[in-house]
């Protein structure tokens, strides 16, 4: 049987009441447009009346008549002021206005994108801290996220940037292995290209995940702000360190959280080893190491690649000398083991004696050895001692002698360190890019933070004694005499160096304590020697 139509008035219906609800919305839109002034001061309104019931209730009852004649004083008075109806009248609007203005709710919990991430980083952590006899376990496959998860901060891209997890207390947080899997996958589930810290509670079971701010790189060479004895190695998180000192920022000055080494007779870390892969900054660590101990001491350079790194200090007040042969190394050396001595005889005499200790071992005396393999291999090849051996002095008696001993090399070479270097310096720097395995077999321990994924110069880390491990930024402190350095930089690191020695201090004769910079560096021990005789 065919279908009858519909009949016209049904059919075009339709259409009608599209227009209809169309024109009604519009009207809807335009009308809260026009009125929204006037909604505005009316939910303003309700909030201060709502407001002013809340207060009402709190006030006691014996205050009430009180507050109730106060209102109506300042009523009374405000009412014979001249215009003081319309001032309170538009006062009381004012105030409902912005009481009831539209505000921007809240975030209370996490978006739709942001809450998939946070299940997905729970997935991933279930094969992790679950075990299958475990009857109610807090990871599980489909659980309650919420439950772990009790902190957590997402950048605008939706990648979290701090994450505070709760795992089971029979999780092996004591391990390293342990701790280094679940750091491994947060670093890759929370997205590469950045620096995370986690600082692990194993007496809570919490593990809180960070993001770091990239440590500053234009804080050039400059005068810090430190006592005699203190070296400012580089900077560091703000959180790391308790101290802060001045620094020029570009055109500004700022307090930037240093990393302080102390030297002297009261240091438990006197002497420093840097290592770092090739331009990684451990060159421009040690120039800006002899800077700052030119204000208050002497320095001797010796040089093992003999690139001339340390041309731009050849000459100046202060430094004893600047070596880039084996031959001078050598003797540089073994005067610096015989000064050592020197400066010990000579204490202990005036402790002896009830004397104060005489003035020419008080000056801190410095030794910078810049990759001592490569003098290594050649006095191997000549058959000399190796020069190493001839820092054994230094190392052992230096703190007693006020001497300090910095020593710098690359990790190709790190098997060809004596153990007398290994063990006397306890101050510890690696720079440039390295694994957590290469950072532990210098540090002694692995940082708490993933590997940085651009490396600039001078950036690594830096552990004192047993201290905790820290992020390292070197000042830059470029060689003033290459082409390559901007002038900015050049002036400032020229701008700290001392004088060049006069020529009459370059031909007097040689003292005890300081060695003649014109003198050959092969009869250097021998003078010492000699003046060690005449004050015995």
């Amino acid at each position: 049987m065919a279908r009858r139509p519909l009949p016209r008035i049904l059919s075009s219906g339709s259409a009608s009441i599209t227009r209809s609800r169309e024109f009604a919305r519009t009207a809807a839109d335009n009308a809260t447009d026009v009125l929204h002034p006037l909604i505005t001061i009316t939910r303003g309104l309700r909030l201060l009346a709502g407001a002013g019931r809340q207060k009402w209730a709190a006030t006691p009852k014996d205050k009430r008549g009180p507050t109730l004649f106060t209102v109506a004083a300042c009523v009374f008075v405000v009412a014979l002021i001249p215009y003081g109806s319309v001032f309170a009248l538009v006062t009381v609007m004012g105030a409902a206005a912005w009481k009831g203005r539209e505000r921007t709710p809240a975030k209370t919990g996490p978006d739709e994108a942001e809450t998939g991430r946070l299940r997905s980083l729970y997935e991933a952590l279930v094969p992790y801290f679950s075990v299958a006899d475990d009857p109610s376990p807090l990871f599980a496959h489909g659980g309650d996220w919420d439950k772990v998860f009790s902190g957590y901060e997402f950048d605008g891209n939706g990648r979290p940037t701090r994450l505070q997890v709760t795992y089971p207390a029979y999780f092996t947080d004591s391990e390293a292995a342990s701790r280094i899997r679940i750091e491994q996958l947060l670093h890759a589930k929370s997205g590469r290209g950045r620096e995370y810290h986690f600082a692990w509670d194993e007496e809570g079971n919490r593990l809180v995940m960070s993001v770091l701010d990239a440590l500053p790189t234009s804080i050039g060479a400059q005068r810090f702000v430190t006592a005699p004895g203190e070296t400012v190695l580089g900077f560091t998180d703000g959180d790391a360190v308790q101290r802060t000192v001045p620094v020029n920022d570009g055109d500004e000055t700022r307090d930037a959280p240093p990393v302080v080494w102390r030297t002297g007779a009261r240091s438990t870390e006197p002497h420093l080893l840097v290592v770092g892969q090739p331009g990684s900054g451990t060159t421009t660590l040690m120039r800006s190491i002899a800077l700052q101990a030119l204000q208050h001491g002497d320095i001797l350079i010796i040089e093992g690649s003999g690139t001339g790194e340390y041309a731009c200090l050849n000459g100046r007040d202060g430094v004893l000398a600047v070596e880039c042969g084996l031959a001078g190394a050598l003797a540089t050396l073994e005067w610096a083991a015989h000064e050592t001595e020197r400066r010990l005889i000579a204490a202990n005499r005036a402790r002896q004696s009830g004397h104060p200790a005489p003035d020419d071992i008080k000056r801190p005396l410095w030794i910078l050895l810049d990759r001592p393999s490569v003098l290594g291999h050649l006095a191997a090849a000549d058959g000399k001692p190796d020069p190493q051996e001839l820092l054994q002095v230094p190392l052992r008696h230096g703190r007693a002698a006020n001497v300090t001993v910095v020593v710098t090399d690359q990790f190709d070479s790190l098997d060809t360190l004596g153990e007398t270097v290994r063990t006397h310096t306890r101050a510890r720097a690696v720079l440039g890019d390295c694994s957590r395995d290469q950072v532990e077999s210098v540090l002694g321990t692995e940082p708490h933070t993933t590997p940085t994924p651009d490396v600039p110069p001078g950036r690594g880390y830096a552990r004192l004694g047993t201290g905790p491990v820290l992020r390292l930024q070197v000042p830059a402190t470029p060689d003033p005499y290459d082409e390559a350095t901007s002038e900015a930089q050049r002036q400032a690191v020229l701008g700290l160096l001392p004088g060049l020695q006069s020529p009459a201090e370059e031909t007097a004769p040689v003292a005890a304590s300081v060695p003649d910079p014109a003198m050959p560096r092969t009869v250097i021990a021998a003078v010492a020697v000699e003046g060690m005789a005449v004050g015995d």
